[in-house]
């Protein structure tokens, strides 16, 4: 396992902006899941917990999303999941943290960083909410390209579905780049949200195969979920965020920032 060197740290005002990164091989990713199996294994009992509450979540909200379907609602449940699921994370990336520094993970401890960085994860998550209305709103302007008259040709539909599937993913993209690796930096390093969001879509922009390729295993990953009614996220999904920390590890050259040092 790799590890970023954090045996120097440059001053607040001397700090830049974005933090630089690696160039990083296709391979990269698929050692990213090598490693967070590991973490899981190392840590079956506190993993399988947080994949079970990752579950029930899922479940109630496909059950919300099922029972109250307007679109009103709808809006309001994916802000929802987008404040919880920077919440959920942090606890998956301490898991991993702990474990670097020769500790047993302590969930209670996860529980402490989630609320010691609260304040970061509200404003990431905010972030995540303006893209989300931004997105949606963008969904039902689409809309002027469905054919609606009678007698329309297999072209017609192609031109909605094109534009459709060009705005989805231009929005897909942005939330992913923001979201690879700034979380786990937060977490790690005394740096605020907005550096630690450059500094992720710096890195994907960098990276684009690699981050594609890591992007395409995470789609999988919940593609898999969704096939078995959400019981393979008990794994999965503790085993894609362990995999995130250690991609952010190997990814970000973060030593110029100080290290909390809860762990010392």
């Amino acid at each position: 396992m790799q590890h970023n060197s954090d045996s120097f740290h440059t001053k607040p005002d001397e700090l830049p902006f974005i933090a630089p990164c690696k160039q990083l091989n296709l391979s990269d990713p698929l050692h990213w899941l090598q490693l967070g199996w590991q973490d899981f294994k190392s840590a079956p009992r506190q993993s399988l917990i947080y994949g079970l509450v990752a579950t029930i979540v899922a479940y109630l909200i496909a059950w919300l999303g099922y029972q109250f379907g307007s679109l009103p609602f709808l809006l309001t449940l994916g802000a929802v999941v987008m404040f919880l699921g920077p919440v959920l994370a942090v606890g998956l990336y301490s898991i991993s943290r702990q474990l670097q520094h020769g500790k047993v993970p302590v969930l209670g401890y996860c529980l402490k960083q989630g609320k010691r960085h609260l304040s970061n994860e509200l404003v990431f998550a905010i972030m995540l909410m303006v893209v989300f209305l931004v997105w949606a709103r963008a969904a039902s302007v689409v809309h002027i390209f469905f054919p609606e008259q009678a007698g329309v040709g297999i072209n017609d539909y192609a031109i909605y579905l094109l534009v459709g599937t060009s705005v989805g993913a231009i929005f897909s993209i942005l939330v992913f780049a923001a979201s690879a690796f700034s979380l786990p930096m937060f977490m790690d390093k005394k740096a605020d949200t907005i550096t630690a969001v450059l500094s992720s879509i710096n890195a994907v922009l960098k990276n684009k195969r690699v981050l594609l390729l890591w992007a395409l295993l995470i789609l999988l990953g919940m593609m898999i979920s969704m096939l078995t009614l959400f019981v393979a996220l008990m794994v999965i999904l503790p085993v894609i965020g362990y995999a995130t920390w250690h991609g952010y590890r190997e990814t970000i050259m973060a030593q110029q920032w100080p290290s909390h040092d809860d762990m010392e």
